[in-house]
């Protein structure tokens, strides 16, 4: 992020939590803060502090020449594997165990949550810089999440339908 500008620990976490890089890294005050005084120790990136009337001054971090150095040895090596997660799926995973009602508005919050994810991620692409990379990661998280929607949508009523004729047949089974 500082090889892109000039930010504070505040502005960083925010770009990690809310922004663009929420996407690819998770980190905490707790973790964004030590990893500064780290970097400033290896002098891979300066601090300034900036004045503010009534508040603290600000503490803005920019990176070094050697820091962008280290920056690209760490871009030159292969990356681990995704670590992908989902609440949704493990829910989806027992579907048959939810009610029909409880498992219909849980799929279709989840799929407003992928559009709102979509549509944030439209919004951030309009202040992205357009660099051929940012404009892949922009095209492959857009394909990603179309992608995601168009599934959920087509696979809907099946799910739901498979899930409704489960329980009546566990239900008649319990009947005999």
């Amino acid at each position: 992020m500082l090889s892109m500008r000039d930010a504070t620990g505040y502005e960083i976490r925010k770009l990690v939590t809310e922004g663009a890089f929420s996407h690819f890294i998770a980190a905490s005050y707790g973790a964004i803060y030590p990893a500064l005084a780290q970097l400033l120790t290896d002098r891979l990136v300066t601090m300034r502090e900036e004045e503010q009337t009534g508040k603290p001054a600000r503490k803005v971090y920019s990176i070094t020449a050697a820091g962008q150095r280290a920056l690209a040895d760490a871009l030159a090596t292969l990356p681990g594997r995704d670590i992908y997660k989902s609440e949704f799926l493990l829910q989806m995973m027992f579907a048959d165990r939810l009610p029909a009602r409880q498992l219909a508005a849980i799929y279709d919050a989840y799929i407003a949550m992928q559009e709102a994810e979509l549509a944030q991620l439209q919004e951030e692409s309009r202040n992205m810089p357009q660099t051929p990379g940012a404009c892949f990661v922009r095209d492959y998280g857009r394909l990603m999440l179309t992608t995601v929607l168009d599934f959920l949508k087509a696979r809907r009523d099946r799910l739901l339908d498979e899930c409704a004729r489960a329980a009546q047949s566990e239900n008649e089974e319990e009947a005999s």
